[in-house]
């Protein structure tokens, strides 16, 4: 396979069905991914997306055996082997986390709660009961969503088997106006319900709001689009730990992204000082 990089996260790397390995530059190191969408299918379509030939559905039923096999077979690769060491650079040799991601909303697979409860079998049996291979902490559980499926009782028991391991939810906030979000996410959404499902996932599991920001035809976010966007911050702060706002580090592979460009750094700092300064979150920003 490949050498890991910030700009490529192709979900089959390793040559799996369900688990995929990448740098991350927000998680800080090596992140295995667990994908519950290699149709490609997704419930939301963001004009950012960097999956190809995104369509719009569900996933097809999970073999829950086999990404159980597949994800004991990439940690043996890890924790014994020298995946790290052949695959990742130097900075980044250290398994930070197994992130429920993949090429589509993961909640929308029915079997998603027996999947978190599998992936926590996996880490219990050959990571916490193998301590000598193991440098500093567990891998953490993380679940990248659009929060869209929280009204799934089967869901909210998957995160909170997540919140019981100490993991995180990273919830997809792009805009805090039903305008912003239809043009971005292609979703017709209203803020109280974001809220709604933010205050239900930070319930469960420490959340943390990710954010993905970047310029239209060469202009950024408009300025009533980010005042709607610090107002809902503020409504939810008690719901959530904090902010990732991040740009684009891979090209979208939707038909917008000759549209689309990245933003100054100097441009999301600028916003994290604000959310900073109206709502006092925490905001980490990954340009």
């Amino acid at each position: 396979m490949p050498r890991l990089t910030v700009k490529d996260h192709s979900r089959d790397s390793a040559g799996m069905t369900y688990v995929y390995p990448v740098v991350s530059r927000r998680a800080g190191g090596v992140s295995l991914g667990i994908n519950l969408n290699p149709n490609n299918a997704c419930n939301w379509r963001c004009i950012y997306c960097q999956v190809p030939d995104l369509k719009r559905g569900g996933p097809p039923p999970i073999d829950l055996d086999r990404l159980e096999d597949e994800l004991r077979d990439m940690l043996a690769q890890i924790y014994v082997g020298d995946f790290l060491e052949r695959h990742a650079p130097p900075e980044a040799r250290k398994l930070v986390d197994i992130a429920f991601s993949g090429n589509g909303e993961p909640t929308t697979a029915p079997e998603f709660a027996e999947a978190v409860e599998r992936v926590g079998r996996c880490i219990d049996a050959q990571v916490l009961d193998e301590p000598s291979k193991l440098s500093g902490e567990p891998p953490q559980l993380r679940l990248i969503t659009n929060g869209s499926m929280l009204g799934r009782a089967s869901v909210r028991r998957g995160i909170a088997m997540m919140g019981a391991r100490a993991g995180e939810v990273w919830f997809k906030v792009d805009a805090g106006d039903p305008a912003t979000m239809r043009q971005i996410n292609g979703v017709t959404l209203q803020p109280a319900t974001v809220l709604r499902r933010l205050r239900q996932a930070g319930e469960l599991c420490t959340t943390w709001v990710q954010t993905c920001l970047f310029a239209v035809d060469g202009k950024p976010p408009e300025a009533a689009a980010v005042v709607a966007y610090l107002d809902l911050l503020l409504q939810a702060k008690g719901s959530i730990a904090g902010v990732h706002l991040y740009g684009l580090a891979r090209p979208s592979m939707q038909p917008e992204a000759p549209r689309l460009s990245s933003l100054p750094g100097e441009w999301l700092e600028d916003l994290a000082g604000r959310i900073k300064g109206k709502t006092g979150l925490a905001v980490r920003v990954s340009p």
